[in-house]
């Protein structure tokens, strides 16, 4: 029994003496939790709106001031031109556009009906039917209210519109995000662990000690894992088009986009390549590190708004958030790339900041 005793001990004191393993093992259940508890949810939240009202009358300020003080909706903008509509889509400023008929009021009281239009982003069909269907409950409600009001019946009729993909389809959703998902996978997964292996079997210091110089080794174990990504990238590309039916949008500046997020994902798999020493820390770090934040905190399932406020600062570091954003605007809203700019720099100023670093602290563990 004392041996058996003295083994056990002994197992304990190595796996405590493993610091990364056991951060893993321990901290990153916590984590999950969490990101699991309250990033898992498709209830409206905080979503954006903006208002075009060419009435302005009582009763459009009514409804106006429902949306306004529900916890679903936030008004950002009141337009003053219908034109203006289709700017503010392709800046990504809003979710939802609602329109008021002119003379609203008036209408109402004399027909018993009148009109409200409602625009919804339809490059994410999910959420964008759930954003809908929660103004198409705010306005029953007052409608309920006016017929309550007025002894009359009244219908307020939502004219509902998706932009950009009128006819719901769900690939217009779940190809950018799995692009998203796949170069992660090949480039930063796969790059890690193939670097890792050459550490762990105590083959990489025989490379570093031939002629070649080591920066040169670690591109050449990179390169094969950007062209199958290049070749991934033009399948998905050819698959979404012809099979899917999802356009290409602005292909030149898509293509300029993926390539951008390959080699961030490069050296991400570069940079955990120098924090661990074995492949299935470098598989455990890339699954959880990686993989379950892009799912989870990227907006390829749920919508940001709705996480809390902790989420979504943390969602602004993850690149796959930025290379899915962009992604919907140039396939799926054709934008041109000013549109993109801001994700086109977060995205470079990230690649930037882990090659430095990554390089960095690679020649550090290994020369």
């Amino acid at each position: 029994m004392k041996q058996f005793i003295s083994f056990v001990k002994k197992e304990f004191l190595h796996i405590l003496r493993d610091k990364r393993t056991m951060l893993i093992v321990l901290c990153m259940p916590i984590v999950q939790i969490i990101l699991f508890g309250f990033a898992i949810t498709n209830e409206v939240k905080d979503a954006r709106i903006v208002v075009f009202d060419p009435s302005h009358d009582a009763e459009t300020s009514r409804i106006k001031q429902r949306i306004e003080s529900s916890s679903y909706f936030t008004i950002t903008e009141e337009i003053k031109d219908y034109k203006q509509i289709s700017e503010v889509f392709k800046k990504g400023k809003v979710n939802l556009a609602v329109v008021f008929s002119e003379n609203f009021a008036d209408n109402l009281l004399h027909t018993g009906e009148a009109s409200v239009q409602v625009i919804a982003d339809g490059s994410e069909p999910n959420q964008a039917s759930s954003q809908v269907g929660y103004i198409s409950q705010i306005l029953s409600s007052c409608q309920q209210e006016l017929m309550a009001q007025y002894h009359v019946p009244f219908s307020i009729k939502p004219d509902t519109h998706m932009l950009y993909n009128p006819q719901r389809k769900d690939a217009y959703n779940f190809v950018p995000g799995v692009m998203g998902i796949i170069m992660i996978l090949i480039c930063a997964m796969m790059t890690s662990i193939a670097i890792v292996r050459e550490k762990e079997t105590g083959t990489m210091e025989i490379l570093l000690a031939s002629p070649v110089k080591p920066i040169y080794i670690i591109l050449a174990k990179m390169v094969p894992y950007m062209v199958l990504s290049l070749i991934n990238l033009t399948s998905i590309l050819l698959l979404a088009t012809f099979v899917l039916g999802v356009p290409p949008g602005n292909l030149f500046w898509l293509v300029m986009l993926s390539v951008l997020f390959i080699i961030l994902s490069l050296s991400l798999g570069l940079l955990i390549s120098t924090l661990v020493d074995t492949q299935a820390a470098a598989m455990l770090a890339s699954a959880m590190g990686l993989l379950t934040p892009t799912i989870l905190l990227s907006g390829i399932i749920f919508p940001i708004e709705s996480m809390p406020a902790i989420l979504q600062y943390l969602s602004s570091i993850v690149p796959a958030r930025w290379y899915i954003s962009a992604l919907r605007r140039l396939m799926i809203q054709g934008v041109s790339v000013q549109y993109v700019l801001q994700e086109f720099s977060v995205l470079a100023i990230m690649a930037f900041v882990l090659i430095a670093v990554s390089l960095k602290k690679f020649k550090i563990r290994l020369m």
